[in-house]
């Protein structure tokens, strides 16, 4: 991809403050979305009219490359939780009906540190749940989540798991207002083809086909105090489950940080990789190679903060599409156009008009009641 040499600023009133305003958000891989989708499915109804509620194409679930933003994800799962009565998206015997999270958040929030905090989200969805529960347990200064099958032997269903850890480390992270750094995780199932965005939920010490699924972060965490209150709790359950799977995601690894210096001079023209590297005071061999132990490379988190961006600024912004590939460092708009369809089997124009109605009409949380 070819990259400009000079920068020319957004107009003062591009953003108009949706979705975050300017802020860029991560996006979601289409494979969430098919997840989500199929569990409508499974209950014989059909999920088109909640793709198309949520801003989001329905013809980009045959594109395994695509993406969307956190904010129509986060409106489908919404709409999906609504239509099925159920938060755990039919990942179990028992529905874990809507409010059921709101609730959890309600009474963790009451907790004087992390630890009994945990141990009584843990019991909660234990309480609901049939198929899996949660257990926190401490060993040699590490804090385990396990979730267990019932019966042992029951083949566990990965979106479950993956929503129940993604639940679960949340809540923990927004409960004492900082990301917890995750040591390691282990799954209770082959490596699955979506494996590619776990680094950025689960850390980067994966394995897989594992007896149980558990996650461990270090055990001194659990003595810091619960900085939360019912006033937070509503917020927090306001813009649930966008701010759980974008704001808690890993941002201390190497990738999260080139990542962040490249968007400060993308439109410039992206530094290369020996200018990154020596600003890391390293050699570009072991760039390469501890980037590669983080599942990535250079050129793919270039291109992959350049498909965000354009979400994001197709979604939350006034930009028109040639100044969006003006701000992504593209020489021409056709060549942004030929990126963007490769990313979403999409045109710009096309996914910008899917997302409006989404964006002019946000969506109160499962649970919640939206003030007319």
């Amino acid at each position: 991809m070819s990259d400009r040499k000079s920068h020319r600023p957004p107009p003062a009133d591009a953003f108009r403050g949706r979705a975050g305003g300017s802020a860029v958000k991560g996006t979601i891989a289409i494979y969430f979305v098919r997840a989500v989708v199929a569990a409508v499915g499974a209950r014989g109804q059909d999920a088109a009219p909640l793709l198309r509620e949520a801003g989001i194409l329905p013809g980009l679930l045959d594109a395994p490359q695509s993406r969307v933003s956190a904010t129509q994800y986060s409106a489908l799962w919404r709409l999906v939780i609504r239509r099925l009565d159920d938060e755990f998206f039919g990942q179990d015997s028992r529905r874990m009906k809507a409010g059921s999270f709101a609730l959890l958040c309600r009474s963790v929030v009451h907790c004087s540190t992390l630890r009994s905090s945990l141990h009584r989200a843990t019991r909660f969805f234990s309480v609901l749940l049939d198929d899996v529960s949660v257990e926190l347990d401490e060993h040699d200064g590490r804090a385990r989540l396990t979730l267990h099958q019932h019966p042992p032997e029951r083949a566990p269903a990965v979106f479950g798991h993956e929503t129940l850890l993604v639940m679960v480390h949340g809540l923990a992270c927004w409960l004492v207002g900082r990301r917890l750094p995750i040591v390691s995780a282990a799954f209770a199932f082959a490596e699955p083809a979506q494996s590619a965005e776990y680094p950025a939920l689960f850390g980067g010490a994966l394995r897989f086909a594992e007896p149980r699924t558990v996650l461990e972060f270090e055990s001194r965490f659990l003595d810091l105090p619960v900085v939360q209150n019912e006033r937070t709790a509503k917020e927090f359950l306001r813009v649930a489950p966008e701010n759980i799977l974008v704001k808690y995601k890993n941002s201390q690894g190497l990738t999260a940080r080139i990542r962040r210096r490249l968007r400060q001079a993308l439109s410039d023209g992206p530094p290369a990789l020996d200018s990154i590297a020596r600003e890391l005071n390293t050699a570009p061999a072991t760039l390469r190679r501890r980037l590669k132990a983080e599942g990535q490379s250079y050129q793919a988190i270039k291109d992959d903060l350049r498909r965000d961006l354009a979400i994001s600024y197709l979604t939350s912004s006034q930009l028109s599409v040639a100044e969006i590939a003006d701000q992504l460092g593209y020489l021409d708009t056709s060549a942004f156009h030929r990126a963007f369809r490769k990313w979403t089997r999409s045109s710009p124009g096309a996914y910008r008009r899917a997302a409006v109605s989404t964006i002019d009409s946000p969506l109160a949380p499962a649970g919640e009641t939206r003030s007319p």
